[in-house]
């Protein structure tokens, strides 16, 4: 049922209610009537947007892969193993590995003990990590610094 037709129907009610006698009741019902009519045929309009005038999303774009520069491996001969390691860490590799070069396997315990006689890869070269290997004498050892 239309919001007009309930309008005339609940004016017909209201007129019904009163009795014969009553002219305010059905000028009442009247009103009540013209009122519904009027907002039944009251319409608010409604705005389409067309799909063209919707702002487009924007284009979808990875970003770039970050590439980190080669670390090149430093000049560490003559150097004592703490300061060597240092620079190696410095360049960007933080794992070196140290080998006594007298073939005799002792451990660096204090690095700063012990100097560098010879190194793998050579200067320049690019490394990774564990790439870099130092081999290395006591201080106090004959060495060719």
């Amino acid at each position: 049922m239309s919001i007009a037709a309930a309008g005339v129907a609940m004016a017909g009610v209201v007129a019904a209610c009163g009795s014969a006698g009553e002219p305010s009741v059905a000028r009442e019902a009247s009103t009540v009537a013209a009122t519904a009519t009027t907002e039944a045929t009251t319409t608010t309009p409604t705005t389409t947007v067309p799909p063209a005038a919707l702002a487009p999303e924007p284009p979808v774009v990875a970003a770039p892969e970050v590439v980190a520069a080669p670390v090149l491996m430093p000049p560490v001969v003559c150097m004592n193993l703490q300061a060597a390691q240092n620079l190696i860490q410095d360049a960007g590799v933080f794992f070196s590995r140290s080998e006594d070069a007298t073939g005799a396997g002792r451990a660096q315990i204090n690095d700063s003990n012990w100097i560098v006689v010879d190194q793998t890869p050579g200067v320049g070269v690019p490394i990774e990590e564990g790439d870099a290997v130092l081999s290395v004498v006591k201080i106090d050892e004959p060495n060719n610094c």
